[in-house]
Protein backbone atom coordinates (compact mmCIF):
# COMPACT_ATOMS: atom_id res chain seq x y z
CA UNK A 1 0.00 0.00 0.00
CA UNK A 2 1.40 3.41 -0.87
CA UNK A 3 1.99 5.62 1.67
CA UNK A 4 1.35 9.49 1.61
CA UNK A 5 3.57 12.02 3.11
CA UNK A 6 0.99 14.81 4.41
CA UNK A 7 1.72 17.99 6.29
CA UNK A 8 0.00 18.09 10.11
CA UNK A 9 -0.07 21.35 12.13
CA UNK A 10 -1.90 20.36 15.37
CA UNK A 11 -2.20 24.16 16.44
CA UNK A 12 -2.88 25.76 19.48
CA UNK A 13 -5.45 25.91 22.05
CA UNK A 14 -7.71 23.12 21.41
CA UNK A 15 -5.68 22.28 18.47
CA UNK A 16 -3.44 19.47 20.08
CA UNK A 17 -5.68 17.58 21.64
CA UNK A 18 -8.54 17.69 18.72
CA UNK A 19 -5.32 16.66 16.58
CA UNK A 20 -4.33 13.96 18.72
CA UNK A 21 -7.60 12.34 18.44
CA UNK A 22 -7.74 12.48 14.80
CA UNK A 23 -4.47 11.03 14.45
CA UNK A 24 -5.29 8.14 16.80
CA UNK A 25 -8.67 7.54 14.83
CA UNK A 26 -6.53 7.42 11.42
CA UNK A 27 -4.06 5.44 12.69
CA UNK A 28 -7.05 2.99 14.12
CA UNK A 29 -8.74 3.07 10.39
CA UNK A 30 -4.86 1.99 8.77
CA UNK A 31 -4.93 5.15 6.70
CA UNK A 32 -1.89 5.29 4.51
CA UNK A 33 -0.63 8.62 6.16
CA UNK A 34 2.87 9.32 7.46
CA UNK A 35 2.97 12.53 9.21
CA UNK A 36 5.22 15.45 8.62
CA UNK A 37 4.52 17.81 11.71
CA UNK A 38 4.67 21.33 11.66
CA UNK A 39 3.85 24.64 13.60
CA UNK A 40 1.98 27.95 13.07
CA UNK A 41 0.39 30.41 15.37
CA UNK A 42 0.88 30.60 19.02
CA UNK A 43 2.48 27.18 19.27
CA UNK A 44 5.35 28.53 16.70
CA UNK A 45 5.62 31.82 17.98
CA UNK A 46 6.24 30.50 21.69
CA UNK A 47 8.83 28.20 20.12
CA UNK A 48 10.76 31.46 19.21
CA UNK A 49 9.34 31.06 15.36
CA UNK A 50 7.14 33.04 13.40
CA UNK A 51 3.58 32.66 13.78
CA UNK A 52 3.59 31.15 10.01
CA UNK A 53 7.26 30.04 9.88
CA UNK A 54 8.63 29.61 6.27
CA UNK A 55 9.73 25.88 7.05
CA UNK A 56 5.55 24.94 7.31
CA UNK A 57 5.03 26.73 4.05
CA UNK A 58 7.82 24.79 2.15
CA UNK A 59 6.52 21.22 3.86
CA UNK A 60 3.38 22.14 2.47
CA UNK A 61 4.83 22.88 -0.80
CA UNK A 62 6.89 19.95 -0.96
CA UNK A 63 3.99 17.26 -0.22
CA UNK A 64 1.04 19.29 -1.37
CA UNK A 65 -1.60 18.19 1.45
CA UNK A 66 -2.12 19.62 4.71
CA UNK A 67 -3.87 18.35 7.46
CA UNK A 68 -4.49 22.05 9.63
CA UNK A 69 -5.79 22.14 13.71
CA UNK A 70 -7.20 25.61 14.85
CA UNK A 71 -4.31 27.88 15.06
CA UNK A 72 -4.81 31.61 16.96
CA UNK A 73 -3.71 34.49 15.24
CA UNK A 74 -2.09 37.30 18.00
CA UNK A 75 -4.82 40.52 17.85
CA UNK A 76 -3.59 43.93 18.16
CA UNK A 77 0.13 43.13 17.44
CA UNK A 78 0.37 43.22 13.62
CA UNK A 79 0.29 39.75 12.72
CA UNK A 80 -1.83 39.36 9.60
CA UNK A 81 -4.60 36.35 10.05
CA UNK A 82 -2.61 32.59 9.49
CA UNK A 83 -5.31 31.33 7.49
CA UNK A 84 -5.11 34.61 4.87
CA UNK A 85 -1.62 34.31 4.92
CA UNK A 86 -1.40 30.42 3.58
CA UNK A 87 -4.62 31.25 0.88
CA UNK A 88 -2.91 33.72 -0.47
CA UNK A 89 0.84 32.58 -0.46
CA UNK A 90 0.09 29.38 -1.93
CA UNK A 91 -2.93 30.22 -3.90
CA UNK A 92 -5.55 28.53 -1.98
CA UNK A 93 -8.12 30.03 -4.21
CA UNK A 94 -11.35 27.25 -3.79
CA UNK A 95 -12.47 27.22 -0.21
CA UNK A 96 -15.16 24.10 0.08
CA UNK A 97 -17.53 23.55 3.21
CA UNK A 98 -19.52 20.36 2.49
CA UNK A 99 -23.25 21.04 4.87
CA UNK A 100 -25.11 17.99 5.96
CA UNK A 101 -27.32 17.07 9.15
CA UNK A 102 -26.14 14.38 10.74
CA UNK A 103 -28.12 11.72 12.55
CA UNK A 104 -28.16 12.04 16.22
CA UNK A 105 -27.87 15.74 16.06
CA UNK A 106 -30.84 17.41 15.98
CA UNK A 107 -31.58 20.84 14.58
CA UNK A 108 -34.79 22.83 13.16
CA UNK A 109 -33.77 22.25 10.16
CA UNK A 110 -34.18 18.45 7.99
CA UNK A 111 -32.43 17.40 4.34
CA UNK A 112 -29.41 19.77 4.38
CA UNK A 113 -26.57 18.85 2.04
CA UNK A 114 -25.25 21.37 0.05
CA UNK A 115 -21.53 22.88 -0.47
CA UNK A 116 -20.85 26.20 -0.27
CA UNK A 117 -17.95 27.03 -3.02
CA UNK A 118 -16.06 29.96 -2.27
CA UNK A 119 -13.72 32.61 -3.82
CA UNK A 120 -10.97 32.72 -1.73
CA UNK A 121 -8.07 35.37 -2.89
CA UNK A 122 -10.14 38.52 -3.60
CA UNK A 123 -13.57 40.40 -2.82
CA UNK A 124 -13.24 42.51 0.26
CA UNK A 125 -10.04 40.33 2.09
CA UNK A 126 -8.09 41.52 -0.65
CA UNK A 127 -6.23 43.65 1.89
CA UNK A 128 -5.93 46.90 -0.16
CA UNK A 129 -7.00 49.45 1.98
CA UNK A 130 -5.84 53.04 2.95
CA UNK A 131 -6.87 56.11 4.81
CA UNK A 132 -8.08 59.02 2.54
CA UNK A 133 -8.58 61.40 4.80
CA UNK A 134 -8.55 61.28 8.90
CA UNK A 135 -11.30 59.36 10.15
CA UNK A 136 -12.45 58.03 6.95
CA UNK A 137 -10.98 54.51 5.24
CA UNK A 138 -11.68 52.70 2.18
CA UNK A 139 -11.03 49.04 1.55
CA UNK A 140 -11.35 47.95 -2.40
CA UNK A 141 -13.55 45.08 -2.80
CA UNK A 142 -11.48 43.48 -5.83
CA UNK A 143 -13.09 40.90 -8.65
CA UNK A 144 -10.92 39.90 -11.50
CA UNK A 145 -11.98 38.05 -14.64
CA UNK A 146 -9.04 35.30 -13.91
CA UNK A 147 -10.52 35.09 -10.80
CA UNK A 148 -14.03 34.33 -11.34
CA UNK A 149 -13.32 32.37 -14.43
CA UNK A 150 -11.53 30.31 -12.52
CA UNK A 151 -13.53 29.86 -9.49
CA UNK A 152 -16.67 29.14 -11.50
CA UNK A 153 -14.99 26.41 -13.54
CA UNK A 154 -13.64 24.70 -10.23
CA UNK A 155 -17.16 24.37 -8.87
CA UNK A 156 -18.68 23.33 -11.92
CA UNK A 157 -15.87 20.40 -12.21
CA UNK A 158 -16.30 19.87 -8.22
CA UNK A 159 -20.28 19.35 -8.92
CA UNK A 160 -19.48 16.81 -11.76
CA UNK A 161 -17.22 14.49 -10.36
CA UNK A 162 -19.00 14.63 -6.58
CA UNK A 163 -22.16 13.69 -8.79
CA UNK A 164 -24.29 16.54 -7.69
CA UNK A 165 -27.05 17.98 -9.52
CA UNK A 166 -26.99 21.74 -9.57
CA UNK A 167 -24.71 24.65 -8.99
CA UNK A 168 -26.53 27.99 -7.60
CA UNK A 169 -25.59 31.62 -7.95
CA UNK A 170 -28.12 33.92 -6.43
CA UNK A 171 -28.12 37.71 -5.50
CA UNK A 172 -26.83 38.00 -1.86
CA UNK A 173 -30.01 38.93 -0.40
CA UNK A 174 -32.44 36.80 -2.04
CA UNK A 175 -29.92 34.06 -1.34
CA UNK A 176 -29.94 34.05 2.45
CA UNK A 177 -33.95 34.45 2.74
CA UNK A 178 -34.36 31.01 0.65
CA UNK A 179 -31.78 29.30 2.51
CA UNK A 180 -33.53 30.34 5.75
CA UNK A 181 -36.53 29.32 4.02
CA UNK A 182 -35.52 26.23 2.85
CA UNK A 183 -31.94 24.90 2.85
CA UNK A 184 -32.50 21.57 1.62
CA UNK A 185 -33.32 23.02 -2.06
CA UNK A 186 -30.22 23.89 -2.63
CA UNK A 187 -26.92 21.48 -3.72
CA UNK A 188 -24.03 23.63 -4.37
CA UNK A 189 -23.21 27.70 -3.55
CA UNK A 190 -21.01 29.17 -5.96
CA UNK A 191 -19.88 32.54 -3.59
CA UNK A 192 -17.49 35.25 -3.57
CA UNK A 193 -14.82 36.06 -0.68
CA UNK A 194 -16.68 37.62 1.91
CA UNK A 195 -20.60 36.28 1.09
CA UNK A 196 -19.26 32.71 1.09
CA UNK A 197 -17.76 33.31 4.28
CA UNK A 198 -20.82 34.28 6.18
CA UNK A 199 -23.24 32.26 4.22
CA UNK A 200 -21.17 28.96 5.15
CA UNK A 201 -21.27 29.92 8.50
CA UNK A 202 -24.76 30.45 8.69
CA UNK A 203 -25.42 27.11 7.07
CA UNK A 204 -22.83 25.93 9.44
CA UNK A 205 -26.19 27.11 12.28
CA UNK A 206 -28.73 25.28 10.34
CA UNK A 207 -27.11 21.43 10.81
CA UNK A 208 -25.80 21.97 14.71
CA UNK A 209 -22.63 24.68 14.15
CA UNK A 210 -19.03 24.57 13.04
CA UNK A 211 -18.06 21.84 15.57
CA UNK A 212 -19.62 19.22 12.97
CA UNK A 213 -18.87 21.21 9.54
CA UNK A 214 -15.26 20.42 7.76
CA UNK A 215 -13.13 22.38 5.66
CA UNK A 216 -10.69 22.83 2.91
CA UNK A 217 -8.83 25.16 0.83
CA UNK A 218 -7.80 23.99 -2.62
CA UNK A 219 -5.22 25.40 -5.29
CA UNK A 220 -3.72 23.79 -8.91
CA UNK A 221 -1.16 22.79 -7.01
CA UNK A 222 -2.00 22.21 -2.87
CA UNK A 223 -4.57 21.96 -0.43
CA UNK A 224 -5.23 22.43 2.95
CA UNK A 225 -7.77 20.64 5.36
CA UNK A 226 -9.22 21.86 9.11
CA UNK A 227 -11.67 22.72 11.38
CA UNK A 228 -13.48 25.68 10.47
CA UNK A 229 -14.00 26.93 13.73
CA UNK A 230 -11.68 27.94 16.60
CA UNK A 231 -9.04 27.11 18.62
CA UNK A 232 -11.24 27.86 21.69
CA UNK A 233 -8.56 28.55 24.16
CA UNK A 234 -10.98 28.73 27.40
CA UNK A 235 -11.37 24.93 27.34
CA UNK A 236 -8.02 24.11 25.92
CA UNK A 237 -6.03 21.79 28.24
CA UNK A 238 -9.50 20.27 29.73
CA UNK A 239 -10.13 16.77 27.37
CA UNK A 240 -13.43 18.38 26.50
CA UNK A 241 -13.55 19.55 22.74
CA UNK A 242 -15.16 18.03 19.74
CA UNK A 243 -12.75 16.81 17.17
CA UNK A 244 -15.38 15.93 14.80
CA UNK A 245 -15.12 18.87 12.70
CA UNK A 246 -11.26 18.24 12.06
CA UNK A 247 -11.84 14.30 11.63
CA UNK A 248 -15.01 15.07 9.14
CA UNK A 249 -12.07 17.58 7.28
CA UNK A 250 -9.53 14.23 7.81
CA UNK A 251 -11.97 12.10 5.67
CA UNK A 252 -12.00 15.16 2.67
CA UNK A 253 -8.59 14.97 3.03
CA UNK A 254 -8.15 11.22 1.99
CA UNK A 255 -10.99 11.63 -0.79
CA UNK A 256 -8.88 14.32 -1.92
CA UNK A 257 -5.72 12.32 -1.99
CA UNK A 258 -7.69 9.37 -3.82
CA UNK A 259 -9.07 11.80 -6.73
CA UNK A 260 -5.60 13.58 -7.31
CA UNK A 261 -3.22 9.98 -6.91
CA UNK A 262 -5.54 7.67 -7.59
CA UNK A 263 -5.24 5.64 -4.43
CA UNK A 264 -8.28 3.40 -3.52
CA UNK A 265 -7.28 2.72 -0.52
CA UNK A 266 -7.59 6.32 0.62
CA UNK A 267 -10.86 6.60 -0.38
CA UNK A 268 -12.00 2.90 1.46
CA UNK A 269 -10.59 4.31 4.62
CA UNK A 270 -12.30 7.61 4.20
CA UNK A 271 -15.63 5.74 4.04
CA UNK A 272 -14.89 3.57 6.47
CA UNK A 273 -13.91 6.54 8.99
CA UNK A 274 -17.41 8.33 7.81
CA UNK A 275 -19.83 5.82 8.64
CA UNK A 276 -18.03 4.93 12.49
CA UNK A 277 -18.52 8.45 13.46
CA UNK A 278 -21.99 8.42 11.81
CA UNK A 279 -23.05 5.51 13.73
CA UNK A 280 -21.40 6.81 17.29
CA UNK A 281 -23.60 10.08 17.06
CA UNK A 282 -26.60 8.32 15.88
CA UNK A 283 -25.84 6.05 18.92
CA UNK A 284 -25.91 9.25 20.93
CA UNK A 285 -21.98 9.44 21.70
CA UNK A 286 -21.66 13.36 21.15
CA UNK A 287 -19.19 15.42 22.96
CA UNK A 288 -20.69 17.98 25.28
CA UNK A 289 -20.92 20.58 22.41
CA UNK A 290 -23.55 18.60 20.80
CA UNK A 291 -25.68 17.96 24.32
CA UNK A 292 -23.28 14.61 25.25
CA UNK A 293 -21.16 13.97 27.99
CA UNK A 294 -18.17 12.59 26.57
CA UNK A 295 -14.53 13.40 26.43
CA UNK A 296 -12.34 13.74 23.53
CA UNK A 297 -10.87 10.57 23.98
CA UNK A 298 -13.80 8.78 25.00
CA UNK A 299 -15.61 10.10 21.57
CA UNK A 300 -12.43 9.68 19.53
CA UNK A 301 -12.72 5.62 20.91
CA UNK A 302 -16.50 5.46 20.38
CA UNK A 303 -15.46 6.04 16.75
CA UNK A 304 -13.02 3.74 16.89
CA UNK A 305 -15.00 0.98 18.02
CA UNK A 306 -17.75 1.46 15.43
CA UNK A 307 -14.77 1.70 11.93
CA UNK A 308 -16.38 -1.26 9.51
CA UNK A 309 -14.31 -4.29 9.34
Amino acid sequence: MATHRVVLIPGDGIGPEVTAAVTRIMEAACAPIQWVERRAGLAALEGGQDVLPQETLDAITQHKVALKGPCTTPVGKGFASINVQLRKRLNLYAAVRPVRNLAGVPTRFTGVDLVVVRENTEGLYSGIESEVTAGVVTSLKVATKTACERIARWAFAYASRRGRREVTELIIDAGCMRLVQDPARFDVLLMENLYGDVVSDLCAGMVGGLGIVPGANIGDDGAIFEAVHGSAPDIAGQGIANPLALLMSGVMMLNHLADTRGDAACRRVAQRIKEAYNRALADGKKTRDLGGDLSTDVFAQAVIERLPA
